[in-house]
């Protein structure tokens, strides 16, 4: 097995072709086999496995620097650099993580998990090399998904103007391989790589240059021929035009061609695109055959490649299925998501509103203003993203939305703890990014009906609105519940589920099922009441002052960071109108949530049902 002496990239370059296809081989297999145990970013990895050989055969990490742009296709890369090991780990508590951290290994260059940063963090670590008078390599790879998002095009624009030596590696995994566009690039690649080549191009460059009147004149002549025959064979002109030498499309699973394309390209200077294609679940039918499904998750048959699917449905399906049902009655809405259609539950909608859902790509700013635009024009806008990539666009939020008091709803798919993913995907910011700009609404469901309700409530607003709601499925009430006031979900109201004596637990969106377990399980002990905020802004002043005066003591709950949450909301409501009760908040701490199953964190950071109850019973005590 070859895979077994590969203790580090140097042990690469012993191998020869034959055994570096067979260790191709068994680089799927292990990212197959665990991924189908743990869940992960299947599709992609297996798309880059020969890119990755090939990188590390050619190039010399943790010197020369790699940078995986989102880092949900470095598996193999983690595999080869030291960490196979410790592979079957990926993505659990306290094991490797999903995606590339630089505290992980020396190897990862970079920390990353959202899209488009390889090209900025490229250009920022080769200013520093040649301040430092360095002369190692870098290497960016991003696919032509996260290439689409405006952060690659402004670090694409500055990388051509200082002309930096980086090698930007596009990766393409949606465009088919022509056999004549292939063999087309191979001759071209061949010739724009040779080093006769590029030391002939110069010298010519130079000599005319030095030709009196016409000089300038025949060296432009000759730059427009290349760039007129580059455009016709390979269409890599854009990238000319920006100052980076493009060279491809390379069939990216083809690895001797790759190993030669890379040794040729190390040897070049300046800013340099090389333009690979690959296939999305390359060596693994199913993944190839639906790559979309493969993409992101969880735990699979490896031999039928069918997911091990839970009963029960999830929140992103509850909001999508409302959101058809309101759009049938009204041709304003339509619906935007940033790359996400089928992650935010907008696959129906879709299909039954084609021309009025726009999927903008990985461009959450824009997304952001172009809601904006549609709403200052009568359109009623509901923009989709996940909570952690919606902190991207926060100036478009607060400037293009908040400002001119504009109606669009956003939805916050994946609010709170979302598991494996880790720190760079959990949505435990949302709260305090957005409660703090004028005219925006801010609620959380704690179930599908409430997410309806509040859907509708969004729609029908004349200001922004969002809603924050879990990653999963819907939670079922644990336990028989006595209902109590607000059954019926209004502007700012929150709902009274259980009255109490001692205490008040105030909770947000779905802690309010772990908040009912821990009053019932405290029950003869203490007399604790249960409230469901629903709103974080405006909070439910009336209810949260009577309370606070009856019983003196609050308990606030929330799957959010305490700085700024919805724990502080509520401090500074007591505040402001001077009411003495005691106050206690418990939520994640001033710290980033590692990567884990989500009720593992829950337990680790104290709040699941146990641990909630041992902190009411700690605070109660004092």
């Amino acid at each position: 097995m070859i895979l077994k002496k590969i203790i580090s990239p140097d042990d690469l370059k012993t191998l020869t072709i034959p055994e570096l296809k067979q260790l191709l081989t068994e680089i799927r297999e292990l990212i197959i086999n665990t991924v189908s145990t743990n869940g992960g970013h299947l599709a992609s990895s297996l798309g880059v496995v020969e890119l990755t050989v090939a990188i590390h055969y050619i190039f010399n990490a943790p010197q020369d620097k790699i940078i995986w742009d989102v880092g949900h296709q470095a598996y193999a890369h983690k595999i080869l650099t030291g960490r196979k090991d410790a592979f079957g780990s990926l993505r659990t508590i306290q094991g490797i993580a999903g995606f590339p951290k630089i505290e992980e290994s020396p190897y990862d260059a970079f920390t990353t998990g959202h899209a488009s940063t390889s090209i900025s963090a490229a250009l920022g670590m080769a200013i520093a090399r040649d301040m430092a008078k360095e002369s190692h390599k870098i290497v960016a790879i991003i696919g032509d998904g996260s290439i689409s998002g405006g952060l690659a095009f402004e670090a694409l624009n500055h990388a051509g103007y200082l002309g930096k030596d980086i090698l930007i590696i596009l990766n393409s995994n949606e465009m088919s391989i022509s056999p004549t566009v292939g063999a087309l690039a191979k001759y071209l690649n061949k010739i724009l790589t040779a080093p006769i080549y590029n030391r002939f191009r110069k010298d010519v460059q130079e000599l005319l240059s030095k030709v009196p009147r016409i000089g300038n004149t025949v060296v432009d002549l000759a730059q427009r021929v290349e760039e007129g025959i580059k455009n016709v064979l390979v269409h890599g002109v854009l990238f000319e035009y920006l100052g980076l030498r493009y060279i491809g499309p390379v069939d990216g699973h083809n690895l001797p061609l790759l190993i030669e394309t890379l040794k040729s390209v190390r040897k070049l200077k300046g800013p340099i695109l090389l333009h690979v294609i690959t296939k999305k679940g390359y060596g693994y039918e199913p993944a190839e055959k639906h790559p979309d499904m493969f993409h992101g998750l969880g735990p699979f048959d490896v031999t039928t490649g069918q997911s091990q699917k839970g009963q029960g449905i999830t929140f992103s399906e509850v909001f999508g299925n409302a959101l058809v049902e309101l759009a049938a009655s009204n041709p304003k809405i339509v619906a935007i998501t940033a790359a996400m259609e089928d992650g935010t539950g907008l696959g129906e909608f879709k299909e039954m509103f084609s021309k009025r859902l726009f999927d903008v790509g990985i461009a959450e700013e824009h997304a952001v203003t172009m809601a904006g635009g549609m709403a200052a024009s009568g359109l009623k806008p509901v923009v989709a993203i996940y909570s952690t990539f919606l902190q991207r666009a926060y100036d478009q939020i607060l400037h293009d939305v908040c400002l001119p008091n504009l109606p669009v709803v956003f939805c916050l798919d994946r609010a709170g703890l979302v598991g494996e993913d880790g720190a760079t995907h959990h949505g435990v910011f949302d709260i305090a990014y957005l409660r703090h700009m004028p005219n925006i609404t801010l609620c959380a469901p704690k179930d599908a009906a409430e997410l309806k309700e509040m859907l509708a409530l969004g729609i029908n607003s004349n200001s922004p609105f969002a809603i924050r709601y879990p990653r999963g499925k819907v939670v079922a009430p644990p336990s028989p519940v006595k209902n109590g006031e607000n059954t019926i979900v209004e502007m700012g109201r929150a709902e009274v589920i259980r009255d109490g004596m001692d205490a008040y637990i105030i909770a947000c969106g779905s802690m309010t099922w772990i908040a009912i377990e821990a009053a019932l399980r405290l029950d003869g002990e203490f007399s604790l009441g249960v409230i469901n905020a629903r709103f974080i802004k405006p909070l439910d002043t009336e209810t949260i002052l009577r309370v606070a005066e009856k019983t003196g003591r609050i308990i606030t709950l929330e799957e959010h960071v305490l700085a700024g949450g919805f724990g502080s909301a509520v401090c500074e409501l007591l505040n402001k109108y001077r009411i003495k009760a005691g106050i206690t908040s418990l939520g994640l701490p001033d710290s980033f949530v590692e990567h884990g199953k989500t009720s593992l964190l829950l337990k680790k950071y104290g709040l699941d049902v146990d641990g909630v109850v041992e902190g009411i019973r700690e605070n109660m005590g004092r």
